[in-house]
Parts: structure tokens; sequence; C-alpha cells
């Protein structure tokens, strides 16, 4: 394929997942964070490579744009290294909440191309901090892509960024995890403080 006509089937497939997205999802998400932030909880967002990018852009923008207390455990690189030198990765994140007493006022928001899967063992560390934040009644909602594996199944609250094509299921996903939390921040029901571009007349 020419770069010309992938550039045409990239947008085309971003168009389309768009038309799939479920509002009633995004809805559902919206309103556990909304609970989240009017019981004084703590939000703790988890991904892994790209998703862990987002995760640290949307601490940033829900405790400065919505004023709900957000943390992102990938942002200390010190204890990441020497949790994952000494316990394994896939311990990471559910030692990372452990330590920082999750409880049911809490909830994490899991950003995944693939949501987990303990069968395959793929994205482990996601799944025993999904499976920690149950058992002591925390929140769960995810943004993830393909059939939306560990995270789906057990989530509060769910949007699966729709399958379009195999071929680019991973940029897919990460941008819409962007999509999806810039729609729920900026929204009506959790925007707090003004964005700097929006606010200039």
């Amino acid at each position: 394929m020419e770069q010309k006509e992938y550039i045409e089937s990239y947008l085309k497939d971003a168009s389309e997942i768009i038309s799939k997205l479920d509002r009633q999802q995004i809805l559902n998400a919206s309103a556990k964070i909304k609970e989240i932030r009017s019981r004084n909880g703590r939000l703790f967002i988890l991904g892994v490579g790209g998703s862990a990018a987002n995760a640290s852009h949307a601490v940033n923008d829900f405790r400065k744009i919505a004023e709900i207390e957000a943390y992102a455990p990938l942002d200390n690189v010190s204890e990441l290294t020497a949790r994952t030198n000494d316990d394994g990765w896939h311990s990471v994140f559910v030692n990372w909440l452990k330590v920082s007493k999750l409880t049911s006022k809490d909830g994490i928001l899991v950003f995944s191309v693939g949501g987990g899967d303990v069968e395959k063992n793929i994205s482990a560390n996601l799944v025993h901090a999904i499976d920690h934040a149950k058992k002591v009644g925390a929140t769960v909602i995810g943004v993830v892509g393909w059939k939306g594996g560990h995270t789906k199944n057990v989530a509060d609250a769910c949007v699966v960024v729709p399958l379009v094509n195999k071929d680019t299921v991973t940029p897919h996903t990460e941008s819409f995890q962007e999509v999806i939390w810039h729609l729920i921040v900026s929204s009506p029901d959790l925007k707090t403080n003004e964005m700097k571009w929006e606010s200039i007349k």
C-alpha cells in the first residue's frame, strides 16, 4: 500500500471508530469518575507503553481541569524500577496501590490496548492491580481496545475502542484513549476550571 492510500485508510478507520464508540459506556465512565470526586476519592491511572504516557497526561488534566486527586504510578521512575528489579514487573502496580492504601473511595482508570488476559499472561501487572481494586471495593474504569480483555470483564465502566483494523489496533486504541479522556475531563459534569486557550476571549 502506498503512503497516500495508507493515510486515507487510517483516517477512514478512525472515522469508523468514532461512529461505533459506545456513547453509553463513555457516559458511564464519566459518571463513575464524578462519583469518585464527590466522595473525595483518588484516581489512579494505569497503563504501559504508549498508554503509560497517556496516563501521565491524563493525571495532569484530571487534577488541573476537574480538580480530582489523581496519580500515575509510572511517573515515579525510581520506585517503578526498584519494584521491577526486586519484585518483578507483574506486581509493580498492585504493590504500589497497596502502599497507597487504595480504598473503596478510590478508583483506578486503566488504559490498555488489550485490557489484560489472565490465561495468556498478557499485561499481568494490570490484571493484578484490577483484581486488588475489586477486592477492596474501589471503582474500576477502563479505556481499552481489542476485545476488552480482563478490564472489560470486571470493570464498573469500560469503553472499548472498536476493532476496525487489526493492523492498526495499537495506534488507534492509544489515540482514542486520549480522545475519550479529553472528552470526559472537559465535559460539563466534570470540568471545574477553564482551560487556558478556551479562556482567551
